[in-house]
């Protein structure tokens, strides 16, 4: 079944959503790569093909396939990871699954331990933004660039 075209039906509320996308890709201090990463990581577990096909695209640009490989287990391979990476993936985690996780102090602790005060609400927009483009992308099923 085709789908609706999102931007193309409401275009003043993509802008509105893809100026926080370039908020965070262009005026914050998070490092891109890290950007994508939880780009990808969120888009994961909301399950948007688009959006995971976009950020794998992205991030194979600057990562070895083996850590985009191992992402939906980053726990698992904590080697692969510096330790900023692996709090910026697990406040992921825990942001998209607020209405399970409730934000917990723990993940909060952990958190703001690893960032900054001002990085760490340029992530959790970051985090935020892209649960809104997954959203979008999944039920509308925006096509992804892969080819059989």
């Amino acid at each position: 079944m085709k789908r609706l075209n999102w931007p193309e039906v409401a275009p003043a509320g993509a802008k509105a959503l893809y100026g926080v996308h370039h908020y965070v890709t262009n005026n914050t201090a998070l490092p891109e790569e890290l950007i994508h990463l939880v780009f990808l990581r969120v888009s994961q577990i909301n399950g948007c093909a688009h959006c995971i096909d976009l950020h794998t695209r992205d991030l194979l640009k600057t990562m070895p396939i083996d850590k985009v490989a191992l992402l939906p287990v980053w726990e698992e391979v904590p080697h692969l990871f510096p330790d900023q990476y692996r709090a910026a993936l697990a406040w992921a985690e825990e942001v998209t699954r607020v209405s399970e996780t409730h934000a917990s102090d723990e993940a909060y602790a952990a958190a703001s331990e690893a960032f900054e005060a001002k990085d760490l609400v340029d992530l959790t927009i970051a985090i935020a933004a892209m649960n809104a483009f997954n959203r979008l992308g999944a039920p509308f099923r925006l096509p992804v660039a892969a080819k059989p």
